[in-house]
């Protein structure tokens, strides 16, 4: 009898563990991505757009690619690497489809930290330039790169990690506030670290706490040290690219092919100063010699990693939280879905890769995804036809940007930083929205200002955690109402046959970032099923209230769902007399929900809606005005709804 037992569970067990060539082919579509939308890429639809993209990105790439690097204080060419390698890694393993990887400003600001500490501008000296190096670039050159690679290597695998422990899940607590404030604090710190080059001043490397005040208190003291003719470039350099880059955005729907004007500018600026010697004759510093061809690929130096920690944290953490704000922004606007665990194994290969070909740490940038976005890309094909062309500027064209001023590079970088700064205008919305969520912001700017970007993002979580857990004990618990009641009610006042298009649904928690996504998906599938039936109801009393999001838990909502309306056009009635506090994450999914719900011809009314509810709502989204969507109560809504079909039904018999 043992024997038989024991034979049992050994079939079991081998059940339960012999993996199957479908449950393979499944997994390999999950962790690579490009698997699953390469075999179905049209060519026909597809390429034009895409090779035209990549050509615009390509653009990007170079000249973001020469700036970051400087800003990560290596030398220029390794920020073409950068721009290379993580591109290639992302097109395969990364699901967002208009998310241009490679160099990021702030990555690379926090990877300058780690650099200047661990390889200071005083040792330069000490070194000199070696044939027997990579490249022929000087000991001091490559002692640096070693610590960026450094930071690069443990970022990703602290991503990895990340992946492994299945960690995506919890970044719904870095909130939308939290990342805008950060990220705008950390271009604010960019655009600082840029001040010397913009002046042409000579000036030590100033970090750590309040350092962004120490950059301004020496700028100030120094002030006759400012070079006249860098300050008047850069000046210029800025106009110029604010302005066609405004004038490309205005009429971007009637050319065909925006003006690469980084392009344009860096060909300009350095034929100038090539011309007219302006590095003896004013002084100006330039890119300096850009090596050709990629170097052999070389493993990390391990012996720095413990003295990187703190630096490879921030980055696998920044730049995961600003790829990850992209990806969905992307996602959202072209309707299709990522996984947050696979952005992280996404960008942790990317960065682990990269690191062994000299790469400097990498995460997506918004103004490389914003450029795919206004230039039409469809897929990754874009990125990668990119990187076709990023090879030809290592390969080719690289050296002819020796005479490069640095102050346009720090122009370039100062105005492509303009999609984050201008994000202080969303102070006016969160304030309108929620007050707590405007204070947030203000003080995880001033956090990330004050000490850095990965210090301001910590501090932004662990405050919103803390007001969120302040807040949900506060909350009132309201009774749901008795469905027997809402039946004889609704009966008594109103005829079945309206009753069929009708589906109420009560709101009985608070609706914040916590359990906004859980809302939305619980919501979508009751649609989608009532959408997948045919059969018509035969009775209100299969029209059920569903209570959803249990906030603070993990279980899921109350799936008896009904039979589905008819097949005309159906009516959803949110009930929110249980709504007792939102936050701006909650009013941007009702919001959502709204317009989805729209273009699945599906009406939504909200009943009991508080002030403040009506007033955030209105005021973030374009919601329809000729048609009201806010009531008092469930039967003021039902009564809406009865008496629109009343409407309809005599315009019908007025046409016939």
């Amino acid at each position: 009898m043992t024997g038989a037992k024991k034979k049992k569970k050994s079939m079991l067990w081998g059940k339960m563990h012999t993996p199957q060539c479908e449950d393979i082919i499944q997994w390999c579509r999950r962790r690579l991505p490009i698997l699953d939308w390469a075999p179905h890429y049209n060519l026909k639809e597809n390429l034009l757009p895409d090779t035209v993209s990549g050509i615009m990105l390509a653009v990007q790439q170079v000249t973001q690619g020469l700036a970051f690097a400087v800003l990560s204080s290596v030398h220029p060419v390794f920020g073409l690497y950068g721009s290379l390698f993580p591109a290639i890694i992302y097109a395969i393993f990364g699901m967002g489809r208009h998310v241009a990887t490679g160099t990021f400003a702030l990555t690379s600001l926090i990877s300058a930290n780690a650099v200047e500490r661990i390889v200071p501008q005083n040792i330069q000296n000490l070194t000199t330039p070696s044939n027997t190096s990579v490249l022929g670039l000087s000991d001091f050159e490559m002692q640096r790169i070693h610590v960026a690679v450094a930071v690069s290597f443990l970022g990703g695998v602290i991503q990895v990690a990340m992946f492994v422990l299945q960690l995506g899940s919890a970044t719904f607590v870095v909130t939308e506030p939290v990342i805008s404030a950060m990220t705008t604090g950390a271009a604010t710190h960019v655009v600082t670290s840029q001040v010397k080059y913009l002046l042409g001043m000579k000036m030590p490397y100033i970090s750590g706490p309040l350092g962004f005040f120490y950059i301004y208190a020496y700028v100030f003291e120094n002030i006759k040290s400012v070079r006249l003719e860098a300050l008047l470039l850069s000046l210029l350099s800025i106009v110029v690219l604010v302005l066609v880059k405004e004038l490309n955005e205005q009429f971007k729907r009637k050319i065909k092919v925006v003006l690469p004007v980084d392009l344009v500018l860096i060909i300009a600026a350095s034929f100038a100063c090539y011309c007219t010697n302006m590095e003896s004759t004013y002084g100006l510093e330039v890119v300096g010699h850009i090596p050709q061809g990629i170097p052999s690929p070389r493993a990390p130096p391990m012996n720095i990693l413990s003295a990187v920690i703190t630096e490879a944290f921030g980055v696998a953490l920044v730049g995961y939280v600003a790829s990850l704000a992209l990806a969905q922004g992307s996602a959202k606007k072209f309707k299709y879905s990522i996984d947050d665990n696979q952005e992280f194994l996404a960008h942790g290969l990317s960065n682990i890769v990269s690191s062994f070909f000299f790469c400097i740490p990498s995460a997506a940038a918004m103004g490389r995804t914003a450029g795919l976005y206004s230039t039409g890309a469809k897929t990754q094909v874009a990125c990668l036809i990119s990187c076709i062309f990023v090879l030809i500027v290592i390969y080719a064209i690289g050296p002819l940007l020796y005479w490069l001023p640095m102050c346009v590079l720090a122009s370039i970088i100062v105005v492509g930083l303009k999609g984050m700064l201008i994000q202080f205008r969303d102070l006016k919305k969160y304030w309108n929205v929620d007050k707590i969520d405007w204070g947030i912001w203000v003080s995880t700017y001033v956090f990330t200002i004050c000490f850095a970007a990965n210090v301001g993002l910590l501090f932004g979580v662990v405050c919103t955690i803390a007001i969120v857990i302040g807040r949900f004990p506060r909350a009132m618990t309201l009774s749901i109402k008795n469905m027997k009641e809402m039946e004889f009610k609704v009966k008594t006042e109103m005829d079945s046959e309206t009753l069929q298009q009708v589906k109420i649904i009560s709101i009985n928690n608070p609706l914040v970032f916590l359990n906004a996504k859980k809302f939305y998906t619980d919501l979508m599938n009751i649609i989608q099923k009532e959408n997948a039936c045919n059969q018509p109801l035969d009775d209100i009393s299969k029209c059920e209230q569903n209570t959803l999001l249990n906030s603070l838990s993990n279980g899921n909502c109350n799936e008896e769902v009904s039979q589905s309306c008819p097949n005309e056009k159906c009516s959803l009635i949110l009930d929110c007399s249980g709504f007792t506090f939102f936050d701006y994450s909650g009013v941007s999914m009702l919001v959502e929900v709204y317009m989805d719900c729209k273009g699945r011809s599906v009406d939504v009314l909200l009943a009991h809606c508080t002030a403040s509810l009506i007033k955030g709502m209105t005021y973030y989204g374009n919601l329809d005005s000729e048609k009201p969507i806010f009531f008092e109560s469930v039967s003021a809504a039902i009564s809406h709804i009865h008496s629109n079909k009343n409407l309809s039904k005599l315009s019908d018999h007025s046409e016939v």
